[in-house]
């Protein structure tokens, strides 16, 4: 007797039969849900320019999006590791948040006035580019809903599966729109900002060391970054926060995350 496909295998077969049609994006959680026992799915398509567009969520715990459209979109998605890998254009693969994340984010404010807030526990990111000027990620997390990080098990499954996951979403989201706008410098258009809305004055390298505090990077490993030595970093950090009249990272993060988005 022949046996039959368990329950995955028939969630994959639909998602490749509905590839580049409707009820794609939703078979395909259904399948990664299957197979990976994720909590949630959200697909981000980054551009040259501009905040990421939102293709596809899902999750049983409405906190998890709860701030997506009013803090990640709106300029917050600029802190965030897995916009790090956009940046630097990272190979297509499989990461984990917690491989790829500063040495300091689980301390820094985005992560505790973003992240936190979503009950995020775990997040594994698929990323890939279906055309140039084009990354695309398809997140899946852990969330509060299980109350518990992706087993060593399911972690070996996630990377298993990149592979398929990649080509699916190479073909899904090929003619996606590309915005042909070239992206703004980071450091230039917060220390214009500032400068503009505050009247406060920092240099290119203050402007991005930050950058750097904000997205959860440790003195030590700004330094190593910026090829500089760590009592010269404390020395801009210093000088930050006399600049901006402000003595603690929460200040810093309340002051500069409104200037993220142009």
């Amino acid at each position: 007797m022949t046996p039959l496909p368990n329950a995955a295998e028939t969630a994959l077969a639909e998602a490749i039969r509905l590839c580049g049609a409707p009820g794609f994006e939703t078979a395909l959680c259904g399948f990664l849900r299957r197979a990976t026992g994720a909590d949630n799915l959200v697909v981000l398509a980054y551009r040259r320019a501009g905040p990421p567009l939102a293709l596809y969520q899902a999750s049983d715990a409405p906190q998890v999006f709860s701030q997506l459209n009013t803090t990640y979109l709106n300029g917050a998605y600029l802190l965030d590791p897995f916009h790090e890998l956009h940046l630097t254009e990272a190979a297509p693969g499989v990461y984990r948040l917690i491989d790829i994340a500063p040495d300091a984010f689980h301390r820094s404010r985005y992560f505790e006035e973003y992240y936190r807030q979503t009950t995020l526990l775990d997040e594994m990111t698929y990323l890939t580019y279906p055309r140039p000027g084009l990354t695309l990620t398809l997140c899946i997390g852990r969330d509060a809903t299980s109350g518990a990080a992706f087993s060593a098990r399911s972690l070996d499954t996630c990377r298993r599966l990149s592979p398929i996951v990649l080509a699916l979403a190479d073909r899904h989201w090929a003619n996606l729109p590309v915005d042909a706008a070239q992206a703004t410098d980071l450091t230039s258009q917060i220390a214009g900002a500032l400068q503009d809305r505050h009247n406060i004055r920092l240099s290119p390298r203050q402007a991005e060391v930050a950058i750097l505090v904000l997205r959860g990077h440790s003195t030590a490993s700004i330094a190593l970054r910026l090829g500089v030595s760590a009592q010269t970093v404390k020395v801009f950090r210093r000088q930050i926060y006399q600049r901006c009249a402000i003595s603690s990272q929460a200040e810093l993060f309340a002051l500069m995350l409104p200037l993220l988005t142009p």
